[in-house]
């Protein structure tokens, strides 16, 4: 069985350490990007808040974002995810902003990605974004490859901010 302790370990060191804060915005991992830094002993030190960002009617109501403002921006992108990180720091007053959008599977998305699709951004004193394409369908395994990458996308960004 996964740790979600281990997975979150290091970033949260990390940020305790430096006195820095993070906010999450969440799709298709469903909550367990924030399960892992909150499984971490002291997390009420940098994990301020976070929000599973599913529908249309979450993304309004909790980061506060209408695509209609951004034109050619659609969910499960880069540009998206980079938006989705900076509106979560910028509404809960956070160093950095992290966000994960994807395809978890077993099918696609309405967008026409595959299923293992998922975009990460992290916003904050570095920006940092990818895309990773798992090629799987199986919708539990590329849950926890996406936390896992979207985690390590963090770590490299606190890392690369000294």
């Amino acid at each position: 069985m996964r740790s979600l302790t281990s997975l979150g370990e290091t970033v949260g060191a990390l940020l305790k350490e430096r006195g820095e804060t993070v906010a999450v915005s969440e799709s298709s991992t469903g909550g367990l990007v924030s399960a892992a830094l909150l499984a971490v002993p002291g997390a009420s030190a940098y994990f301020m808040g976070a929000g599973v960002i599913y529908t249309h009617p979450a993304r309004k109501a909790l980061l506060g974002v209408r695509l209609v403002d951004h034109p050619g921006v659609r969910s499960s992108s880069e540009p998206y995810a980079a938006l989705a990180a900076e509106a979560i720091r910028a509404k809960l007053d956070t160093t950095w902003g992290l966000a994960e959008t994807g395809a978890a599977g077993p099918t696609g998305n309405r967008y026409g990605d595959a299923a293992g699709h998922t975009c990460v951004a992290v916003a904050g004193p570095v920006q940092r974004r990818f895309t990773l394409e798992t090629g799987s369908s199986d919708r539990e395994a590329n849950m926890w490859r996406f936390v896992e990458a979207t985690l390590a996308e963090l770590e490299a960004a606190l890392r690369a901010a000294g």
